[in-house]
Parts: structure tokens; sequence; C-alpha cells
């Protein structure tokens, strides 16, 4: 059995939610359909020309990228320019495009994440926060009898996490009324007769990204015709999503040797170094992509040095004379995601029993050659 795309998005949502992207972020299904079968899906970098015929080559039905092929609002579509081609063999080839970017630089486990565990950053925290998915009270009366089911269903939905803690929640017996009008077809009770029944009260706390999830499981395996239940805000915060991560090295090192670490650890043959060499490094920030902006939030939080790509000339100046080091790998230091991308999907794939391979684009999407 094989995956419909729409499958495998589900399943990338799970490590990305789009919800968590930055505004204005061009996410999503950007070409082709998510209704077909896939024997075979692609993670890549970016999609060039050269990524398209890799996939074709591979019998790809879906591309799985980081960077967006639609960034800018397209005039026209004309199969004589170099994106033209690239989207005309995508439509012919009847391979569609998911981008997954923000989102999945931000998210827990995700692109940031990966780079500061493989540049040895520990307890690694937010450079700057981006999202809060604030907590809302879910609260619903249950008959005894489906009391567990509920209450699972809305648990593995995905309620009932504060902090580090899963599955809380609170539950209260009690009497629950009512009587069941004319044209009614009542689980439990009789049309036109109060009824008083043993109810348990499930109260739990909800992230507002699931709320419809946890709802719908909720309502799916409630037995009664017409469910009560209440939802309101909290005065709480829930988990936090942000840009980049900063934390300590394990020990100190001069910004040569990191240097070298960001070098070999990224894979890159070169970077641009702003700062002293000679000078010890012990809390270093690391953001993928453009983040050169971000130093400032690096200093704040006292990081020695700020990994990231596309740092413009002006942004460096300032860095410098503010004692903050950067390490400039390129944009590219992102490919570091296709292989935990692709690995990801497999599993999932394989734990729900799907023929379905995932392949990691060999494709070097590097535009600078250095010399």
């Amino acid at each position: 059995m094989f995956a419909k795309g729409q499958t495998v998005v589900q399943y990338m949502e799970q490590l990305a939610p789009k919800h968590v992207a930055m505004e204005g972020d061009k996410i999503g299904l950007q070409l082709g359909s998510l209704q077909k079968e896939n024997r075979n899906v692609l993670v890549a970098l970016d999609v060039n020309e050269e990524v398209v015929d890799e996939a074709i080559s591979l019998e790809v039905n879906l591309i799985i990228a980081h960077h967006a092929i639609i960034y800018r609002p397209l005039a026209h579509l004309q199969s004589d320019t170099p994106m033209g081609k690239v989207y005309e063999k995508l439509i012919k080839h009847d391979i569609a495009v998911y981008i997954a970017h923000t989102n999945l630089d931000v998210t827990d486990g995700g692109m940031n994440d990966w780079m500061a565990e493989v540049l040895g950053i520990e307890s690694a925290g937010s450079l700057e926060d981006v999202h809060t998915d604030n907590l809302y009270k879910l609260v619903v009366f249950v008959p005894k009898d489906h009391h567990e089911q509920v209450l699972k269903a809305m648990l593995n939905a995905g309620a009932g996490h504060i902090g580090k803690y899963s599955h809380c929640s609170f539950n209260l017996e009690g009497y629950g009324t009512f009587k069941p009008g004319e044209g009614t077809d009542p689980y439990i009770g009789t049309e036109g007769k109060l009824e008083r029944v043993e109810e348990i009260r499930i109260e739990t706390v909800v992230p507002y990204s699931l709320r419809s999830k946890v709802i719908q499981a909720m309502l799916k395996q409630h037995p009664y015709e017409e469910v009560a239940y209440d939802l309101y805000p909290m005065d709480l915060k829930g988990r936090t999503f942000g840009l980049g991560r900063v934390g300590k090295l394990s020990k100190p090192v001069t910004l040569r040797d990191f240097v070298e670490r960001v070098k070999a650890r990224l894979e890159v043959p070169m970077v641009r170094v702003v700062g002293d060499l000679d000078r010890p490094v012990r809390k270093a920030a690391v953001l993928g992509g453009s983040g050169g902006r971000y130093w400032k939030s690096a200093q704040f939080r006292g990081a020695d040095v700020l990994v990231t790509g596309d740092v413009d000339y002006h942004t460096a100046q300032d860095a410098w004379m503010a004692g903050v080091a950067i390490v400039d790998p390129g944009h590219n230091a992102e490919k570091i995601m296709k292989p935990r991308v692709a690995a990801w999907l497999s599993e999932k794939l394989t734990e729900d029993k799907y023929a379905t391979r995932v392949h990691v684009s060999q494709v070097n999407t590097e535009p600078f050659r250095f010399l």
C-alpha cells in the first residue's frame, strides 16, 4: 500500500505545524495534487531543474522542500524561462511540491535544533520567540460507561499537556439532568421524560492549534446526540516556538577552533568570519538561513558567536564593533535538513505499513563556487 500525498504531508505537519510559520511565509502545497498515491517521495533543500530531473529518474510524485518554488506572485507562466522550465517539467511529470520553511525552522526537533545539536550547543533555547500556542480549558460531561474512551481520545489528540507533563486532566463524578424533546434519539432516557444520569466531568487543557482536532476526537467517541461541553481561554501561555537556538558549549574553545567545527559538521568548504579568531567561545547561537539581523538577540542572550548565513557588510561591521563574533557558513548549510526530514517521514510511513520510499536529494544546490 502506498501513501497518498495528503498522508505524507500530515506526517510532515506533525514535525513542522503550519500554524507556527512566520507571517507571510510561502509554505504548504505550491504545485500539484496531494490526492494521488506516492511510490516515491524526494526531500530537497531547493527545487531547481536538476532536482526535478532527479525526481523524474526516481519516479517521484511528491517533493518535500525547504525553500519555496513560488516566492513572489507570478505575472505569467512562460516555459522558456529558467523557472518556467521547472514548472513545466513538474506539471508534465505529475510531481507535486510541498514547502516546509519557517515552520520547520522554529519547531522543536526541527532545523535549528538540528544545527545546534551538530555544533555541540547544549541546553539550547530559542534565540527569539515568535509564536506562543495559548491554552484553552476544555470541559465535557460524559456518562460513566464512556468516560475512559472519551478521555483517551482527547488526550491522544493532543490535550492535557502542561509543561513537560502529558495526559493531565481532572475528573469529577456528579449527576446530569436532561429531558429528550420530540424527535430526539437519546443514548440514555426516553423522549419527554426528565432523566438524571451519573456522569463524569472531564477538564483538561488544549493548545489553540489543536482545539478543533481535540473536539472532533471527543465528539467522535461521545455517545450523546447533543454533547454538553465548554471551551474557554486561559490566562496561561502554552508551548512557545522561536527562531534560532542559543546555548553553552560543553567546554570553551577558541573562535578559530569553533570555525573548524562549523566547517566540518555543516559540511561547508569555507566560511566568512567576523571577530578575533583567538577569542574564547563559551556560548553560541545558531540560526539557519539569513539571520544576520538577529545578532543583537544573540548579544542579549549572552552569545559569544552567531552562526548564520547571508550576512551583509554593514551588519558585520555593527556586530564587530559590538563585540559579537559571526560565522557565516552560507544559506546552503540548511541542507542538514534533507536526511533528517527523510528519516522522519520514513519512520512514520513504516509505522503505518506504507510501502512508499523516501529519498534524499543528492543534488548540490549551492549556487556559489569557492575558489
